[in-house]
Parts: structure tokens; C-alpha cells; sequence
């Protein structure tokens, strides 16, 4: 009978035995569990030292860009000024008449008919200037025309500083020479010291590429300046290098 009951418990002990030793084992994972998140909580040392090493980046500064005068501009400071005082008689270098800016104006008539016309016209305006040119629109509709008020008919840009000089050395040292026939710019002003002179075509300028251009197209160029009269104009546009017709 005590074998009977020994082999009847031993099937029952057994599993509770091993059960315990389970047990143990969960209990010494949830252990082990808890040492690893406590060695997570912790965190490596070495990283930490390193990261308190590394000290934050300090943002460096911009250097200042340096502002680049036209060679135009100084001349008319080194020479033009001067030369004006000695001709005039002006006691203030500050009454030295002077460029004010620099008006370039693109008529599109045609682009009533053609709207491709007045694209054209803006980009080679961009590429001629450097600035992007505004639209000018009809102010009033003519019928005769076929003309809308508000249509797009031309495009107009305004230059100063260091863009205008810049702009008037192209044009007196490359586009004007390229001129067919030129004989020399007339020499009349507009009565109080402003002039104006007029291109046929856009392709005098090096920037327009001949093969590029879809449509001729010319344009008006106003200069502004300080001059009260019209000698003191002429004589300020003549110091600058502008060939007028003599």
C-alpha cells in the first residue's frame, strides 16, 4: 500500500516541485527584470561624461559683404565732379548736377494682337537690365485700335544706384558702338536737364542671343538727372562718355 501511495504523489509532487522551481526561475527573471531596468535608469557613465563634454556650438556670424562701386560711378566721383566745378563754378561739390536714374520703356503695341509679344518683351527687358520690369496697361480704350482699358501695352523698368551706373557703362561702352550707321546721339534735351534716346532694336545689347530673339522689338531710354538747365546737362552726359553729335 506505501508503494501505491508513493507512486500516486509522486505524479502529483513532481509537477508542484517543478512548478516552484518555475516559479523560481519567473521570480528570478522579474529579478533579473528589474536589474535591467534599474541598469536603464542608470544609463552608461561614459556616455553621460561625454555628452557634458561637448559644449553646445555657438552660431557664427555672417561676414559683412563687401559693396562693390561701379567703375562708372567712380569715375564720375574722381573726374566727372571735378571737371563740373572748374567748368560751372560751383563752390559746393553738392550742386555738381548728377544721375538721378535710369528709365528703360518697352512699347508693345502689337501685343493687342499677340499676348506672346508682350512676354518677349519682359524677358528680354530682364536679361537687358537685371531687374525684373513692370507691366504697363492702357489707361483708356481706343477703338480704333481695338484697344481695352486695362490691356497690357508695355513694360517699363526704373534704375538706380549701383544697377543704373552699371547699366549706362554697358551702354555706352558695348551696345551703342554696335549701332548700324551711328553718326552720334542728337543733342536735345528735354528743357530741364533730362534726356532721352531711343533704340530700334534690343539685340545691340551682348546679353540678347540673335538666334534666341522672337520678336524686334525697341525702346525709349530716359535719363533723370539733378541739372536745372540744359547746358549743365549736356556738359554732365558729355563727362560721363556719352558721344552726342557734334
Amino acid at each position: 500500500m506505501s508503494t501505491n501511495k508513493d507512486e500516486a504523489a509522486s505524479p502529483e509532487g513532481a509537477p508542484q516541485k517543478g512548478g516552484a522551481q518555475q516559479g523560481g526561475k519567473d521570480k528570478g527573471g522579474k529579478d533579473k527584470g528589474g536589474k535591467d531596468k534599474g541598469g536603464k535608469g542608470k544609463g552608461d557613465p561614459s556616455k553621460a561624461d561625454s555628452a557634458k563634454e561637448v559644449a553646445p556650438k555657438e552660431p557664427k556670424e555672417a561676414a559683412p559683404k563687401e559693396r562693390v562701386i561701379a567703375r562708372l560711378q567712380t569715375t564720375y566721383r574722381e573726374r566727372v565732379v571735378p571737371g563740373l566745378k572748374k567748368d560751372f563754378g560751383y563752390p559746393n561739390p553738392m550742386m555738381v548736377p548728377r544721375l538721378s536714374k535710369i528709365v528703360v520703356n518697352m512699347g508693345v503695341g502689337k501685343a493687342v494682337e499677340n499676348k506672346n509679344r508682350m512676354e518677349a518683351a519682359s524677358k528680354d527687358l530682364t536679361a537687358i537690365t537685371g531687374q525684373r520690369p513692370l507691366t504697363r496697361k492702357a489707361r483708356g480704350a481706343v477703338s480704333g485700335f481695338k484697344l481695352r482699358e486695362g490691356y497690357p501695352i508695355g513694360t517699363a523698368v526704373t534704375l538706380r544706384g549701383t544697377r543704373m551706373w552699371e547699366f549706362l557703362d554697358r551702354l555706352i561702352t558695348l551696345a551703342i558702338p554696335r549701332i548700324r550707321d551711328f553718326r552720334g546721339l542728337p543733342t536735345k534735351f528735354d528743357g530741364r536737364g533730362n534726356y532721352t534716346m531711343g533704340l530700334s532694336e534690343q539685340s545691340v545689347f551682348p546679353e540678347i542671343q540673335l538666334d534666341k530673339v522672337e520678336f524686334v522689338q525697341g525702346m525709349d531710354i530716359t535719363f533723370v538727372t539733378t541739372a536745372k538747365t540744359d547746358k549743365e546737362g549736356l556738359a554732365l552726359m558729355t563727362h560721363l562718355g556719352m558721344p552726342f553729335r557734334k
